[in-house]
């Protein structure tokens, strides 16, 4: 068997000595804002169903346009490396993610001449636009951020950043609240609200253009030959995880983008929006915390003791910060601060303790990992559609916590061993995302007939085929050209 000597690199001149962290960190920061981005529509599907007067299906077509986008843009990668070869190999990752950033700041600017025309198709288009960035992002960042060190730490570095994503998405309910429903908001729902704040985050975009092109990011690229053809659907386990993706983002976008409206259904809480919203950040902010233990569970670190109390301290920290948050209020003109009594979010920590339960159980493994939290969420999602009250409310936002490691386990065990595949592999995988605009249709569909809570039923297939994934399908077999 050959081994590889101190210092030597892999297949993408990674060296295995030396360490990337500046580089990481600034690579992280993309997956916060890709986050933010992405989460503020689960803000804009209650926002705009009531400025268009839509029902729950002609709303989901948010997510349908935006998570489009996804499958168009990375089927379009897919064709174009059939005859032409890998384009990000081609054009580099530091490219790639600047590219990405503008057609994001492009899309968000676009909000302002959808909000003047007043018209729902134009603000789609705008959403496929952003999207169109993000699905280049993602493209591109993900595979980055997974080969940015030692192969072995791949999960464990994109649970790290997917819980940085985790808080621009726990941010996103509260602030995309604030600045929709507050403070460029007169009080009643008109889409002109969405033209500031949209600006703003365009402005941003363009901003991480500039700093983007300015940071010092090592180039890397696949010394093996880059072949034409769709040499990446030659292995199982990625075609496998593509299904796994699709199943895994489409559930997940599909509880969140109703969970406002199922907080305020009258057999669970009858929340109105504003204050739906706010909780919405403990769905997302679940997802944050489970990321981060999830970093600390999937390293390398030795000591089982140690492991468990730093996974312990995060989630404690995490949750304080989520409180904090939640806590923001903006009234007549001024930031004010209105802690939630605790015995409300009591059953939250439960969940905590559940989700570290679990983790104990994953043994350290993305596999196994995957597996459990997949068979943990279809015990919620049934709560979550038969109970009542703080229970079923409690039991939907709990799903964050167990939907938290799956985008990470999923890609790199969908991506592990491909070599010279692996961004084709990544595009691939990111046209699964499609998911996302699939999955919160049918919900959407469900929910005009057969209500909103019963419409929590529709993810618990997606999340058995995860199950199975987890625990048989994600098993490597490599193809006759490849042994």
């Amino acid at each position: 068997m050959e081994t590889k000597s101190a210092g030597a690199v892999d297949n993408f001149g990674i060296d295995p000595n030396k360490s990337y962290t500046r580089p990481f960190i600034t690579i992280v920061f993309l997956f916060f804002m890709w986050g933010f981005i992405t989460v503020m529509n689960d803000v804009l599907i209650p926002y705009l169903k009531d400025g268009f007067d839509l029902n729950y299906f002609q709303a989901g077509l948010i997510q349908f346009s935006f998570f489009g986008a996804f499958f168009i843009i990375s089927l379009l990668y897919f064709l174009i490396s059939l005859s032409s070869g890998d384009p990000i190999n081609k054009l580099g990752y530091k490219n790639g993610i600047m590219v990405g950033l503008a057609i994001c700041g492009l899309g968000c600017v676009m909000f302002y001449p959808a909000a003047q025309t007043q018209m729902y198709i134009f603000f789609l288009g705008a959403l496929f636009i952003l999207a169109t960035g993000v699905t280049i992002l993602q493209i591109a960042a993900n595979p980055y951020a997974a080969i940015l060190g030692k192969p072995a730490n791949a999960s464990s570095r994109l649970n790290l950043a997917q819980g940085v994503n985790s808080m621009g998405t726990t941010l996103a309910p509260i602030a995309g609240g604030l600045l929709i429903y507050k403070v460029f908001s007169d009080g009643t729902v008109t889409v002109d609200s969405v033209k500031i704040p949209y600006l703003i985050f365009g402005a941003l975009f363009f901003l991480l253009v500039l700093a983007i092109k300015k940071a010092t990011l090592p180039t890397f690229t696949n010394v093996e030959k880059v072949e034409k053809g769709a040499g990446a659907l030659q292995y199982r386990h990625l075609k496998l995880g593509m299904i796994a993706i699709f199943c895994y983002v489409g559930s997940e976008v599909a509880i969140g983008s109703y969970l406002i409206s199922y907080m305020g259904d009258k057999d669970v809480l009858g929340l109105p929006e504003s204050i739906g919203s706010l909780f919405l950040a403990y769905y997302w902010g679940g997802a944050m915390i489970g990321r981060l233990m999830g970093a600390i569970s999937l390293s390398d670190m030795a000591n089982q003791t140690i492991k468990y109390l730093w996974m312990g301290v995060v989630a404690v920290t995490v949750f304080i910060l989520v409180y904090l948050i939640t806590a923001l209020r903006f009234e007549n003109g001024y930031l004010l601060m209105e802690f939630m009594a605790f015995d409300k979010i009591a059953p939250f920590i439960l969940m905590i303790v559940l989700n570290f339960i679990a983790f104990t159980f994953g043994k350290s493994k993305a596999d196994r990992s995957l597996g459990i939290f997949s068979v943990c969420i279809i015990c919620l999602l049934l709560i979550a559609s038969f109970g009542k009250s703080h229970i079923a409310f409690w039991a939907a936002i709990g799903t964050g916590l167990f939907n938290s490691i799956m985008w990470s386990n999923i890609f790199t065990l969908a991506i592990k061993d491909l070599g010279k595949h692996t961004t084709q592999g990544s595009s691939l995988l990111v046209m699964m995302i499609v998911g996302g605009a699939i999955i919160p249709l049918l919900m959407g569909y469900a929910a005009d007939t057969i209500g909103i809570k019963l419409a929590f039923l529709v993810p618990i297939l997606p999340y058995l085929y995860l199950s199975f994934y987890g625990f048989s399908g994600y098993k490597v077999v490599l193809p006759k050209t490849v042994k």
